[in-house]
């Protein structure tokens, strides 16, 4: 199976992006597509663990749970993988939340989906892409404008 992989540079911390990255009830507020979360269950640390997710997807609602997993050695990096929906069959993928040495942060962002729906292949990966982009784009502007730099900087 085909995965996306791409990657931004944010001009915050990991530590920063990662607390965005994992403030599920947020989202709405920033994450263009996301009409609504839920979070259902969190773990001793209050993070997320199963989170339910409404989406405008493909000009509709679409609705999904993710589990997600964070390392037990306290790396800045969360994964996830679908627990139900009712538009993909697969929703999986993984943050990653790299330190620069300058003050930024690289943000890898990889996403593998399937559609309950069979879809042409380079559809598949075009959509992929689409949400993966948007995704990162999101964060970055999210989080910048929450850094503790106190400023919004595009690259």
């Amino acid at each position: 199976m085909d995965k996306t992989v791409e990657s931004t540079i944010v001009d915050a911390t990991p530590e920063e992006c990662y607390r965005v990255a994992s403030d599920f009830a947020r989202y709405p507020e920033w994450a263009g597509d996301i009409k609504s979360v839920e979070v259902l269950e969190s773990d001793s640390q209050g993070r997320g663990i199963r989170v339910a997710f409404r989406v405008a997807a493909f000009g509709r609602s679409a609705a999904y749970t993710l589990v997600y997993d964070y390392p037990t050695d306290g790396g800045l990096e969360m994964k996830w993988h679908q627990e139900s929906a009712d538009l993909t069959s697969k929703l999986d993928g993984h943050y990653v939340f790299t330190p620069n040495g300058d003050g930024t942060t690289q943000v890898s962002y990889t996403l593998e989906v399937d559609l309950l729906v069979p879809m042409p292949g380079f559809v598949k990966r075009r959509a992929e892409a689409k949400i993966v982009h948007a995704a990162l784009k999101d964060l970055k502007v999210r989080t910048e404008s929450l850094s503790d730099r106190g400023h919004v900087e595009h690259r």
